[in-house]
């Protein structure tokens, strides 16, 4: 099993005395610091990227909603705050899990498991995109999923669209009745699927571009047996993609 290296920042004493407990007692494991001043950490996360960052929101200075946004692409951020109406905000950022204080252990080895599986399926997919590349294959072809405890290989051309509900993601794959639920968010999913076949649309849903069926005058998406709606937020480049398509769509 590979080791996770991580990093503490909360600027609560005690609760930063609780986490690392917590990571001391769970295998697979490794603490580089802990910091109760958030400006020390980003200079020190910057310098020696590590693997997670359980992160605290409200603090001085510099809050972790900022500090998540200047952290390496590397490493993934579990954040812990006792308010929970960050958790929407949360998952715009490259957030691998919310952690609402106070922190139980059971809820702290469920986001650490929910890492192992991102870094599990995030090195299988670097390790077949480099198979890829040397077969003279610009992106790769499938991607591996941890679904009911194994890893499953798909076909990026199976997938319909891609849909986020809470701590969950579910694949939706051309003839099979049921998607493949794993623990991911859509923001690693985004980064796993190459662009130039996937688009986000939604803050919930990601469609393979392939195979959308038609777009009607409200930007809905009519894709599989879903009705995806381009938010605001995705509108943008969703017109662009048409645009390029079809010339003549306004």
């Amino acid at each position: 099993m590979r080791v996770l290296t991580c990093v503490i920042v909360d600027d609560e004493p005690l609760a930063v005395k609780l986490l690392e407990s917590y990571v001391g007692k769970t295998d697979g494991l490794e603490l580089v610091a802990s910091f109760t001043d958030s400006v020390e950490a980003i200079s020190m996360i910057k310098s020696h990227p590590v693997d997670l960052l359980f992160l605290d929101i409200q603090m001085p200075d510099m809050n972790g909603m900022e500090l998540a946004h200047m952290i390496p692409a590397e490493t993934r951020v579990v954040f812990t705050t006792a308010f929970k109406e960050y958790a929407f905000e949360s998952y715009e950022v490259s957030a691998l899990d919310f952690l609402l204080k106070p922190i139980r252990y059971n809820k702290f080895l469920a986001a650490v498991d929910k890492a192992r599986q991102w870094f599990a399926i995030s090195s299988l997919s670097s390790e077949h995109h480099l198979l890829s590349i040397e077969s003279n294959t610009s992106t790769p072809e499938t991607i591996f999923l941890r679904v009911d405890g194994e890893y499953r290989q798909i076909t990026l051309s199976q997938i319909l669209y891609v849909s986020g509900m809470k701590d969950y993601v579910m694949f939706y794959l051309e003839g099979e009745r049921r998607p493949l639920i794993t623990h991911l968010t859509m923001k690693s999913v985004e980064e796993m699927l190459p662009s130039s076949q996937f688009m986000r649309v939604h803050r919930s849903f990601i469609v393979a571009l392939s195979k959308i069926r038609s777009v009607d005058r409200n930007d809905c998406i009519y894709i599989g047996d879903e009705v995806i709606r381009v938010t605001d937020a995705y509108r943008e480049p969703f017109q662009q993609y048409l645009q390029s398509k079809f010339p003549g769509k306004t």
